[in-house]
């Protein structure tokens, strides 16, 4: 555990350190900032459109960091030949990369908590309603959640592929994952749909992690159709997203293990 705690704080310090990934956060920032800046709306539809914009330069800005932060954790340490000088130490590879990814989540995790707080903040002083903050700060928890699951299949893939692929993998499958929901729902309940469509829909909807249960802006921005037992909801897809993350994580061990670095 000492081990996998080093890592993880290391990895803190790196990504903090990464220009690149500072001018993301930098960018989501201004959006969050800028995105109030609307003009010729009702009191309603501005609160509408305020909502969900911000939500989605949130959620969008966070996926982004997710991908970059995690790509490079694997590569950077091969190609800079440090994993040798780690490894040589009583660190497992297992524990090398179980400290990486947890490393890159509570980065992910610091970066994600700023820009909540400035959403937050922004909404608060265009709409003076603090009655709404916390059902408008439930969203960020599930993005938390989504991003780790994001994380950890960046982390999974690279242990076998360069970042420039693995960025648009893990991309593309988030990108699927979440509209999961909508394209299985399409095939499965369409009565002239193939059989063996649907069959491969279902196996499909089973390998990809479903990123479209963690986005929760229409009930937030619709008070009217709130989600039906909240917390059991939340608990649903807390334990299907940590479920995938250790079967990703699982998967990355075992690859990395037989991997000649």
């Amino acid at each position: 555990m000492r081990a996998i705690l080093a890592i993880a704080s290391t990895t803190v310090g790196e990504a903090i350190r990464r220009k690149v990934l500072l001018i993301i956060l930098l960018i989501g920032l201004l959006f969050l900032s800028i995105a109030p800046g609307l003009g010729g709306l009702s009191p309603r539809q501005e609160t509408t459109v305020l909502t969900s914009m911000m939500l989605g330069i949130l959620q969008l800005t966070s996926a982004v960091i997710a991908i970059v932060l995690t790509v490079y954790l694997i590569p950077t340490e091969i190609e800079r030949r440090t994993i040798y000088t780690i490894l040589s130490k009583p660190v497992q590879r297992w524990q090398f990369l179980v400290g990486k990814y947890v490393g890159a989540v509570l980065a992910l995790g610091l970066m994600m908590l700023l820009m909540s707080g400035v959403l937050l903040l922004t909404y608060y002083l265009l709409q003076r309603d603090v009655s709404r903050l916390g059902e408008i700060a439930k969203a960020p928890l599930f993005y938390f959640v989504q991003m780790s699951l994001l994380a950890a299949v960046a982390v999974f893939f690279s242990t076998f592929v360069s970042p420039l692929v693995n960025f648009f993998l893990s991309g593309g499958l988030y990108f699927v994952g979440s509209m999961l929901n909508t394209i299985y729902d399409t095939f499965v309940n369409s009565p002239t749909t193939n059989p063996a469509v649907k069959a491969v829909a279902s196996v499909i909807n089973v390998i990809v992690p479903n990123f479209a249960s963690y986005n929760i802006q229409n009930p937030i921005i619709n008070p009217g159709q709130p989600i039906q037992n909240p917390t059991a909801y939340a608990l649903f897809t807390t334990a299907y997203g940590v479920f995938y993350i250790l079967i990703l994580l699982i998967g990355a061990m075992l690859i990395f293990d037989k991997r000649e670095v």
